[in-house]
């Protein structure tokens, strides 16, 4: 697997002083890079039901938003500047995209989001804003002129649809052309405006909120913890005030709550279910008509599986995660499966352990893995 190339510098050398730390601008970081996929193509994954899409349009210094699917109609309408299209999880349904995301493989799989794509005429951006997370913006179709900024202003326009910065004071700028990168820590203040008609391909990682992490953790405790008992109080005594929380109650109570507990493998699970889980919209095709067991592990030997396009697979200490699901596995099966989720495909060998082949034949059927073509 080749990892992208970062301007001569090591992966060590780049998480040791860009990560999360300083933009960094890539130029050619993909010779003759032209993208993946045509205008075209894009604007017909934008009107599918299964992707996530937005049509963005500036006209008279209002910016307009609308939401996918969209239709054909939504296109016969449209300026000739100024607008934007993004369609989210190209790596969903084009292989070349996974390819693609696979060469930052020196970034943990458990960071990674997705693959966003944006079309747009000359003049089209989505205005100055700031992103959360890393993202890296590789340029393939035209070119594209980026503004960054490191700003602690995050003021943002008012009332309209997006998070578009009131005042944006650019520090530094660029044109990037096709096989282009620039690199952009969470919170850098950045505004891209397409020179003429282009693509840019962006690859995102997740940053979830302190918040989102606390209360997804709560979720997986109430479903995976037990507690013993019940309230009582045979010591009652008789309160001044019926209506009143007593101590002996507030004392109980606190108690009780002692009694959740979690360690280190608690929180491993959690992380392997929520980074894996597939999110509200994913859906997984099933053969229609699956092979049998031994068929399909004959092919399996023979041409080898993948993990679908839309599956999430992580590992951990003798645990794989496979889109949600746990799965606590013996040593030899663990060691095969991780390399299904280090390199998104394997051919099985004649040692293959019989757990190894019922799990394998069992997420050949929920759709997760696909025998290779």
């Amino acid at each position: 697997m080749r990892n992208i190339p970062l301007d001569k510098l090591t992966p060590q050398e780049f998480l040791r002083d860009f990560w999360q730390k300083k933009p960094l601008l890539i130029r050619n970081a993909i010779p003759d890079f032209q993208g993946l996929l045509t205008r075209d193509a894009l604007m017909e994954l934008a009107c599918c039901e299964e992707t996530q899409s937005r049509l963005i349009i500036q006209r008279n210094k209002k910016w307009l938003l609308k939401y996918g699917p969209l239709s054909e109609r939504d296109f016969t309408k449209l300026p000739k500047k100024q607008w934007t299209l993004l369609v989210q999880e190209i790596n969903h349904f084009l292989p070349s995209a996974r390819d693609l995301l696979m060469q930052f493989s020196f970034i943990p799989r458990a960071r990674l989001d997705d693959l966003m794509v944006s079309y747009a005429p000359k003049g089209g951006g989505v205005g100055p804003h700031f992103d959360s997370y890393d993202v890296f913006l590789l340029q393939g179709l035209g070119s594209r002129r980026w503004q960054i900024s490191a700003q602690r202003d995050s003021r943002l326009i008012a009332d309209a649809p997006l998070k578009i910065l009131q005042n944006f004071y650019p520090e530094q700028e660029w044109v990037l052309q096709a096989g282009d990168m620039l690199y952009l820590p969470p919170n850098y203040a950045h505004n891209g405006v397409a020179e003429d008609e282009c693509m840019t391909y962006s690859i995102g990682f997740r940053a979830p909120s302190h918040y989102e992490l606390v209360t997804q953790f709560l979720v997986y405790l109430q479903d995976n913890i037990e507690v013993k008992g019940w309230y009582a109080d045979p010591d009652l005594q008789l309160q001044d005030h019926s209506a009143e929380i007593g101590q002996a109650m507030l004392r109980q109570v606190s108690t009780i709550l002692e009694k959740i507990k979690w360690d280190q493998k608690d929180i491993q699970n959690f992380l392997g279910i929520y980074l894996t889980e597939p999110k509200s919209h994913v859906f997984f095709e099933q053969p229609e008509h699956p092979l049998t067991q031994s068929l399909f592990l004959h092919k399996a030997r023979r041409k080898g599986v993948l993990l679908d396009l839309k599956s999430r697979m992580l590992v951990g200490d003798k645990t794989i995660f496979m889109n949600g699901e746990v799965y606590k596995v013996s040593v030899d099966t663990y060691k095969l499966l991780a390399r299904l989720a280090d390199n998104c495909g394997i051919v099985l060998d004649l040692k293959c352990t019989e757990e190894t082949e019922k799990i394998l034949y069992q997420w050949y059927v929920n759709g997760y893995i696909v025998i290779e073509s």
